[in-house]
């Protein structure tokens, strides 16, 4: 069951999303969606919401959930906390004052009334002008309450457009997200890899224990563990078992089993595909299902279309229903895989 959130004049990218159950039984789905002309990054875009009232087999119109006060709104991530509320971290861009620098850093907002009102957004970094990314769908509540928000550093070098390496900062809040700090220790990369570290994510593999992972432009996917709880971490190393593009990586927990789900792109240098072809080698789209806490994974190919790249995918559990909210742009409509969105519902228990 599959639904489109397509590009179109005035509209020209939706991407980015995060899913979350209200009360009353219906699934929300935030994404980004730009609007004027341009879909780059950088470009004006406000958070949308849509609602499914029938398990998402079909969605209502969207409506603004976070408009664009300053110059972008992107990369949302949606949680019901513990405590009952609903927390949402996005990133807000804005100009640097008499530069052609973008400031980009994540806030924190609450809803105790089922995101009809929003408490006042929290700058979770607390610090001067810098350019720090979140992925989509990355904020994460321990078992013990803390929260936690991954991302990466980037410090401008010779221009606007040079973001330098990513280097892995994680955040952290004991009181549901009233006050944040940094953790003590951070994820640097090794000095030969040009990318950095990117786009990193959470998962808790047991008390006290998390593993984290980083899109790289090393040809897989980067790992580092955690084992206070986020506030020390172990040397980055390859992760072999995600071959991939500089591509983002979804790993979350299946609520009903306890397996452990990751989605990326399983990246086969052979492949065709080329970078300036606007796919930026995205494909094929794999679903990895891990019984023993990831240390072994049975694979199945959700997409694998040669003109067509997938990727920043939100996912959600929802019964026996897996959604999954991906990129999906391709070259028969578009010119960057970014512009179009996909909302897959499918039954997991029919992947095992």
């Amino acid at each position: 069951m599959e639904t489109l959130l397509a590009h179109s004049p005035g509209n020209p990218r939706n991407s980015e999303g995060c899913f979350e159950k209200l009360k009353d039984g219906t699934l929300v789905f935030a994404y980004t969606r730009y609007n004027g002309s341009s879909f780059s990054d950088e470009c004006s875009a406000d958070i949308c919401l849509i609602r499914s009232r029938d398990n998402g087999k079909s969605w209502s119109a969207p409506e603004i959930l976070v408009k664009n006060k300053k110059q972008n709104v992107m990369s949302v991530s949606l949680l019901r906390l513990q405590n009952g509320n609903m927390g949402m971290v996005y990133l807000e861009k804005s100009m640097v004052q008499d530069t052609k620098w973008i400031d980009c850093r994540p806030l924190f907002t609450v809803s105790s009334d089922e995101m009809t009102t929003w408490s006042d957004p929290v700058d979770i970094a607390s610090s001067p002008a810098f350019y720090m990314c979140c992925l989509n769908n990355c904020l994460v509540q321990l078992s013990n309450g803390r929260l936690i928000c991954p991302g990466s550093y980037h410090r401008y070098k010779k221009s606007p457009s040079d973001y330098g390496r990513g280097i892995g900062l994680f955040f952290y809040s004991d009181d549901n997200g009233t006050t944040w700090e940094q953790s003590p220790e951070c994820c640097y990369p090794p000095q030969w890899l040009g990318t950095g570290l990117q786009e990193p994510g959470v998962v808790e593999l047991s008390p006290e224990c998390l593993m984290s992972w980083f899109r790289t432009g090393g040809g897989c996917q980067y790992k580092s563990y955690s084992y206070d709880n986020g506030m020390t971490w172990s040397e980055v190393v390859p992760a072999p078992e995600f071959k991939s593009p500089a591509s983002p990586m979804t790993v979350k927990r299946n609520p009903a089993n306890g397996d452990l789900y990751a989605v990326w792109n399983d990246y086969d240098p052979v492949r065709s595909v080329r970078f300036e072809s606007g796919i930026m080698g995205r494909t094929p789209l794999v679903l990895g299902i891990s019984s023993d806490n990831g240390r072994s994974w049975r694979h199945h190919v959700i997409e694998d279309s040669p003109i067509h790249g997938f990727a920043y995918t939100a996912m959600f559990f929802n019964g026996d229903d897996l959604l999954l909210g991906y990129c999906c742009g391709g070259l028969d409509t578009c010119r960057c895989m970014l512009q179009d969105l996909k909302i897959n519902v499918i039954k997991w228990k029919e992947l095992n």
